[in-house]
């Protein structure tokens, strides 16, 4: 997957102001600032319960925020629905994977290429993620549900890219992976930003997280707790005390 498609050439950064957001009279969000630039890794890191899935959610359209902006390169689409945000290139990868555990591999992969947006390119794409991960090539009449935990983030991962994504947002992608399997995620990543794609991804492992990010935000109770460049984040003493368990 190492020639990006014109789909995926145009990175867009995808900006949050003031963001409010939570389930009923549960406050989960609580004034959420940041910015994913372009072609670039931007990390949301926190413990269990900080709000990332949440934040994620929100950007997707799966949940409405009470206040704030989410804007796509200086548009806002806070009250857009998700299929117009994924219309647009905005494109989550959800957390726990949510494939088709009925559907073929491949057909999981074309569900992803549904949109006027992804169609034109459906054929490329789909060589491009095979190309990319060989055990989705060798399982591609497999149903989904038979495959290993890492094949399943793998096919939901690629089902991502089959969208012609400008904006991917990555939910815990790690999460519950064995370590093998997770380092691989982890080098995928970057390879995702240099082919020009913005990259969003939430994630409690900070330490692999803040060594692949270009910047990243730790949040806590809904609040960012601090920000700046990966490589600043994980030298920064409060933050390695706090979140990595090291001095």
């Amino acid at each position: 997957m190492t020639d990006p498609s014109p789909a995926h050439a145009a990175a867009q950064d995808l900006g949050v102001q003031a963001l409010h957001a939570g389930y009923g009279e549960i406050k989960v969000l609580q004034g959420i600032d940041l910015v994913a630039r372009k072609a670039s890794i931007t990390a949301v890191v926190g413990a269990n319960g900080a709000g990332k899935t949440t934040l994620m959610q929100v950007l997707a359209g799966l949940i409405t925020p009470s206040s704030g902006t989410i804007s796509l390169s200086g548009t806002a689409i806070q009250a857009q629905p998700t299929h117009r945000r994924v219309a647009q290139g905005v494109v989550l990868v959800p957390e726990g994977r949510k494939i088709f555990p009925d559907l073929s591999v491949r057909e999981n992969l074309l569900l992803g290429a549904v949109t006027a947006r992804a169609r034109p390119h459906r054929d490329e794409t789909m060589e491009q993620v095979c190309t990319m991960f060989p055990r989705l090539a060798e399982r591609i009449g497999q149903l989904g549900g038979t495959l290993s935990g890492g094949e399943q983030q793998m096919l939901a991962l690629g089902r991502g890219l089959m969208a012609q994504p400008s904006v991917l947002l990555l939910d815990e992608p790690t999460l519950g992976l064995a370590p093998g399997i997770a380092r691989q995620i982890f080098r995928i990543v970057p390879r995702l930003r240099d082919m020009g794609i913005t990259i969003l991804i939430a994630e409690q492992d900070l330490h692999r997280t803040l060594r692949i990010a270009d910047y990243a935000y730790v949040l806590e109770n809904g609040l960012v707790a601090a920000e700046g460049t990966g490589e600043a984040l994980e030298q920064d003493p409060a933050v390695r005390r706090a979140y990595l368990g090291r001095d």
